[in-house]
């Protein structure tokens, strides 16, 4: 019994199970990620090349403004309540000011609950494809007022393709172009009426 050795645990393979179970929690965890904001930037503007001559009527620019302070002006009325905006820019964008033959179709193509808040005040934008939303703010403007603007902006644009197809905004959002179903969904949600949003460089507007 005194000469008898005490057993030792074979430990040669432990590093193979290590990484084995390193791979496998790899491969199964799912890792959250946030993607910000979803915008296209333009290109650079070529230095040599003159600036383009903007002719786009007034009427077809809604105009948001926030200073500073955190002040909102939209068509230079003040705005107390950022959750009014997107409603703001819904009807905007659906006013159809000016019907021409492809308006009329395009406005045709509209849900009932879209052509309801249209107006068509013909001092309001002529076609959602002549509409655009301008946005600027003020270097001194917050973090959370920007963003918030910013998600107003296009939530409005997200309501209307979504209304367009019957679907929630949210379902909108999570349309998977690269299925065929959704992506014909997506496409036709948004025929004739594009996103313009046009975010200039925050400058100082004053507080």
């Amino acid at each position: 019994m005194a000469g008898r050795k005490t057993p030792e645990v074979n430990s040669s393979s432990m590093a193979d199970i290590a990484f084995l179970l390193l791979i496998f929690f790899l491969v199964t965890t799912t890792i959250a990620t946030d993607k910000g904001l979803t915008l296209t930037l333009p290109p650079k503007a070529d230095p040599n090349q003159p600036p383009p001559d903007i002719t786009k009527n007034q009427r077809n620019i809604f105009k948001v403004l926030v200073n500073s302070a955190d002040r909102i002006l939209v068509e230079d009325e003040p705005l107390t309540d950022i959750d009014q905006l997107k409603e703001k820019v819904k009807e905007f964008v659906v006013n159809f000011g000016k019907m021409d033959e492809e308006s009329q179709a395009l406005f045709n193509s509209l849900p009932p609950s879209l052509k309801a808040i249209s107006k068509h005040d013909p001092k309001s934008s002529d076609n959602p494809k002549e509409a655009v939303v301008s946005f600027k703010a003020d270097r001194g403007t917050s973090y959370d007022v920007y963003i918030a603007i910013l998600d107003q902006l296009q939530g409005a644009y997200y309501e209307i393709y979504a209304e367009r197809v019957g679907i929630t905004a949210e379902e909108f959002r999570n349309l998977d172009r690269k299925k065929p179903d959704d992506l014909e969904k997506y496409n036709r949600a948004r025929d004739g009426i594009p996103m313009n949003i046009s975010i200039a460089e925050p400058t100082k507007i004053g507080g």
